[in-house]
């Protein structure tokens, strides 16, 4: 039975890759490398945020995002169905909203000698720039936290309910449970105008502003 579809599941698995190398890519001063990579997250951030307004029945925000009623109901027992159920929909809240101004405080960070800002710190001072250079840092570093909250989640699930979560996000599918509806797959023209206005955004941020 189909859960995720290839969009989400791309997008899911480019993050994780992208961490560590933006990590690296800091702490060892690659800093023209550091800022092309910013700008491929930034562009992945957008795509998911349009993806999660038009994209397959799963990746909706409007299909997963519940209530703390929602909440307390699955805490107590109830059925999730299938994609994210209400823990992992604030997971995922958490995630793109750490994502979002980790990546926007880059935007406008500048390193110690001016020499690699980031593409929109000429609109501010050069001591605003470096000050929201140190927040861009910890906010990086309160994100790794919650991944790794994320991936012990992961490990309970597995070992606790005996629910592998990673398999679907590679297939994208696993085995039908009693009265589970599949996902239902967006067009492709809407994947490609998610991806044309990620881009076009993207490139309006990094060059034109």
């Amino acid at each position: 039975m189909a859960i995720w579809d290839w969009p989400t599941r791309a997008f899911h698995w480019l993050i994780a890759l992208l961490m560590p190398a933006l990590w690296w890519t800091a702490e060892e001063h690659e800093l023209e490398l550091h800022l092309l990579l910013g700008q491929v997250a930034l562009g992945l951030v957008l795509f998911r945020i349009f993806w999660g307004l038009i994209g397959s029945s799963t990746a909706r925000f409007a299909s997963f995002v519940r209530g703390p009623r929602a909440i307390l109901a699955y805490l107590r027992g109830g059925k999730a169905g299938i994609g994210h159920n209400p823990l992992g929909a604030l997971s995922v809240l958490v995630l793109l909203f750490l994502l979002v101004n980790v990546i926007g405080l880059g935007l406008f960070a500048s390193d110690e000698d001016g020499i690699q800002p980031g593409p929109l710190s000429h609109l501010i001072d050069f001591d605003s720039a470096r000050i929201l250079a140190e927040r861009h840092e910890q906010v990086f570093w309160i994100l790794v936290g919650f991944v790794a909250l994320h991936v012990a989640a992961i490990l309970f699930y597995l070992l606790g309910k005996r629910d592998n979560l990673v398999a679907p996000m590679i297939t994208g599918g696993r085995e039908a449970r009693a009265g589970e509806v599949p996902m239902v797959a967006a067009p492709a023209w809407r994947f490609l105008i998610a991806a044309g206005a990620a881009s076009a955004l993207t490139w309006w941020i990094g060059t034109s502003l």
